[in-house]
């Protein structure tokens, strides 16, 4: 056995000894470098592709061979050259296609429509054409800073001095290669396997090739966050309805004639690009793609986002993508950002008779080795050279990375650690932190500054926070310990809260969100516990205007909760809380203005014959919630759960036992829901939660353990989809045995308002919907609303118009957040 393996050993390296290298540069006539320019070898399905400088190089074994040099609007060039041992040179020199407009001349018409028109007929054709093909991406994408601004957001920007940027912010951000195994089944199985990946400085890099398929009627740049209505391909079944064409000229491509057409919207403010289509006469194929989207033609966040392709036979009929590069560039804020990806697709395998069992939940799989491969490898395997400053870019970074991973040994840190210094400005404004490094853990302690933390309500009046953190760590523990500890004072009632929440959880898979808590102490509540309010909207609500709607009681209380979420979608949530409840009055009356006006009790006065005295409660809870077709990455040593586009589902249950620990409560209550975000592409995102319950027992219900819907009475809303936006905050509480509510609302995205001039330059989009909930013929709440959302990126205003039995009709105006940013700002906020 060791024979053979000795034999094979130097029968490989025998052979890559032997092997000959070909490089060069390929430029135009005026020597301008033509980037990303292709390099086949004629008669094979080898290749490789051009660096942005144009320099290429492709390993070959001794031979002649015909090299077959490309750029989408150049004319091909072919060479033949013999390969030796070493390193071999030649360069290629590309001129711009000769185009004929012979058609145009004769028949005085522009056969631009009639090409687009025989694209489209076979646009289906050519998307069907393969019922499963197998290829192999190499990807590297990069990043570069152009300049940055010295402040963001108020906030100083400071560069790390590991971030491999000069004095003005320039250079490399981010740098990575992947080799990644696509296989693919119709109509949407998909599967990639990771063969070797590396980031610059550490990481996974980007793995990910982006399929963007011109043969579909939607296109999806990069991710739907850049346009979530998609765009509409030029060779769409409705492309006439959006596009204008002009025939730019054509030319001969061996046997094949491509036609040159010119792609234009007909409005602006569409989801639409803009450039150059290459398609082949007769048989109605895309030969290239040089298409441009900008944010005139609904692009998000970025400015510019041009899409390269070239197709070439794979076989028989059939042709597919051979290389692709996507530019991009970001102007924003001050951040001047550029780059691009590339896509090189090799050894396609239409016929890979994939088993049923293959497309299974994994949609990425890291091989055992991915990140092991040497330089060596890299140089062999990637079909684009790097360029100077990735080289050293690469290099710098995995340099620091290996000094970081030395530096973090415990001793070190210990020897690396500095005093504790105290700052004002750190403890009351900007928050403080600092580590210890112990023999065998180190313990970080965080405090949240302490003027953000303050708060004003009329059974406190002002009252001051501290809100801490300690986090445990252990070098060689499993799990990370948390202790959160909040402590607060009531300045007009001088009452004393404080209580702690204690966190075990384990540092691997913290996506599973797999936790125990054990809390207690003496705290505040909201009667909602869902806090329909929050303090600083009921702050100045009371401050300005004398109306105070948080309506809070206090309690002494122990908590156990746990938390798993499992791989396949499912979670579990158990929790068991004792409280000890004392009811509060208002001790507090102060208002800048109207004081002439009554304060409202601290008792909910919608449920004023619902009284409220000290009493105990032990509730014990199970949440469950399930989201089926879960999908995973699979790491060597772990699998993570990436979601589904599937709903959400939830059941609750809560359970008041009476008699243990002085327990005053005995009811059950459960609650079932169904929740999902339905992207229809160019009519925009659906977005819904329907959901039923109700007691099944109600023989003691205390006010907090009613069923409360969120109401709101203030100018704010934020939590759209979980709330009534101008409904009483406890007029409709209840222990009722059912109720049915729903939340629905549809984002436009840009459709309609693209249409409307003003709206369509500042993008701000329309957003309509309704929300009503039904317990019986008298408590019943139904609420219609229509805005306009993504006001510079982050707001959105709701006019609410809405009827109540009893009360008629209402209407209402709502400020959130809403659209690109808002809707981050919103997920980051909890609501």
């Amino acid at each position: 056995m060791r024979k053979y393996l000795f034999t094979i050993i130097v029968t490989l390296f025998f052979i890559q000894a032997k092997a000959g290298t070909v490089s060069g540069i390929i430029t135009d006539i005026d020597n301008q470098p033509l980037p990303y320019a292709s390099v086949s070898v004629k008669n094979s399905k080898n290749g490789t592709t051009a660096n942005s400088a144009g320099a290429y190089s492709i390993s070959l074994q001794p031979g002649s061979y015909t090299l077959i040099a490309q750029f989408v609007g150049y004319k091909k060039l072919e060479k033949t050259i013999k390969v030796e041992q070493g390193e071999t040179k030649l360069n290629f020199v590309l001129t711009i296609q000769e185009l004929t407009l012979e058609d145009v001349v004769v028949t005085g018409k522009d056969p631009a429509n009639e090409i687009i028109k025989n694209a489209i007929k076979k646009r289906n054709y050519y998307n069907e054409q393969v019922d499963s093909f197998s290829v192999q991406v190499y990807i590297k994408g990069l990043m570069r800073s152009a300049g940055m601004p010295s402040k963001f957001l108020g906030k100083k920007i400071e560069i790390d001095s590991t971030e491999g940027l000069d004095s003005t912010n320039k250079g490399i951000l981010f740098l990575s290669e992947s080799v990644t195994k696509v296989d693919f089944a119709r109509p949407d199985k998909i599967k990639y396997n990771v063969i070797s990946s590396r980031e610059s400085g550490g990481g996974y890099g980007l793995s990910f090739p982006f399929f963007i398929n011109f043969y579909q009627n939607n296109v999806v740049l990069l991710t739907n966050n850049l346009n979530p209505r998609g765009f509409v391909s030029p060779i769409a079944d409705a492309a006439f309805t959006f596009y204008n064409y002009k025939f730019k000229g054509s030319f001969m491509e061996g046997n094949k004639l491509i036609s040159n057409i010119e792609v234009t919207p007909k409005r602006k403010n569409e989801p639409l690009f803009t450039g150059i289509l290459q398609i082949i006469e007769d048989d109605w194929r895309i030969y290239s793609t040089d298409l441009l989207v900008t944010n005139q033609s609904g692009l998000e966040m970025l400015d510019t986002l041009k899409v390269i392709q070239q197709h070439g036979l794979v076989e028989g009929d059939i042709w597919k993508t051979q290389n692709q590069i996507i530019y991009l560039v970001l102007k924003q804020f001050g951040f001047h950002i550029n780059g691009n990806f590339v896509n090189v697709y090799s050894d396609y395998d239409i016929n890979p008779g994939f088993d049923k069992k293959h497309f299974g939940r994994t949609l990425m799989k890291y091989d055992s080795a991915f990140n092991k491969k040497d330089t060596g490898y890299w140089s062999l395997t990637r079909p684009v050279a790097l360029e100077a400053d990735e080289k050293r870019n690469f290099e710098f970074k995995d340099s620091i990375l290996l000094n970081d991973t030395s530096r973090k040994s415990p001793e070190q840190l210990r020897a690396l650690r500095k005093p504790y210094r105290f700052s004002v400005k750190k403890v009351f404004w900007s928050g403080d932190r600092f580590t210890f490094h112990g023999k065998s853990q180190n313990v970080t302690w965080s405090l949240k500054p302490l003027l953000t933390q303050l708060e004003y309500n009329t059974v406190e009046g002002l009252a001051v926070s501290i809100r801490q953190r300690f986090s445990f760590n252990k070098y060689n523990g499993k799990n990370r310990v948390s202790l959160d500890w909040d402590t607060r004072y009531g300045t007009s009632n001088t009452h004393l809260n404080s209580f702690g929440v204690l966190t075990f959880e384990p540092k691997q898979y913290p996506y599973l969100q797999r936790y125990i808590k054990l809390s207690g102490g003496k705290r505040l509540s909201q009667f909602n516990k869902e806090n329909p309010i929050s303090p600083l909207m009921n702050a100045l609500y009371t401050l300005f205007l004398k109306e105070n709607y948080a309506k809070y009681y206090e309690n002494w209380f122990g908590q156990v909760e746990a938390n798993k979420k499992f791989e396949n979608g499912f979670a579990v949530n158990l929790s068991a809380t004792y409280e000890n409840r004392l009811p509060l009055e208002n001790s507090e009356d102060f208002s800048f203005f109207n004081k002439h006006r009554t304060l409202l009790p601290n008792h909910p006065y919608e449920l004023a014959a619902t009284s409220f005295n000290k009493h105990q409660a032990v509730v014990a809870g199970v949440r469950f919630t399930y989201q089926p077709g879960q999908r995973y990455i699979e790491y060597p040593d772990r699998r993570q759960p990436i979601g589904s586009d599937k709903p959400v589902l939830s059941l609750m249950y809560q359970k008041g036992i009476a008699n243990i620990l002085g327990s005053d409560v005995d009811f059950d209550k459960w609650q079932f829901s169904v929740s999902d975000k339905m992207n229809l592409k160019l009519a925009g995102e659906f977005r819904y939660k329907v959901a039923a319950g109700g007691f099944l027992n109600d023989k003691s219900v205390a006010i907090p353990d009613l069923q409360h819907f969120n109401g709101n009475q203030t100018f704010f809303n934020g939590n759209y989809l979980n709330s009534f936006q101008i409904a009483p905050y406890y007029r409709y509480s209840n222990a009722e045995p059912f109720y049915l509510l729903g939340h629905a609302e549809h984002h436009f995205n840009g459709l309609l308002t693209n249409k409307i001039p003003l709206f369509n330059k500042l993008k701000w989009h329309l957003v309509g919907g309704s929300n009503a909930f039904f317990v019986n013929k008298d408590n019943y709440y139904i609420e219609a609303f229509a805005g306009l959302e993504n006001i510079f990126k982050v707001l959105r205003v709701d006019f609410v118009n809405a009827y109540q039995p009893g009360i008629g009709n209402s209407f209402g105006v709502r400020l959130g957040f809403g659209g690109l940013l808002g809707d981050a700002m919103r997920v980051n906020m909890g609501n």
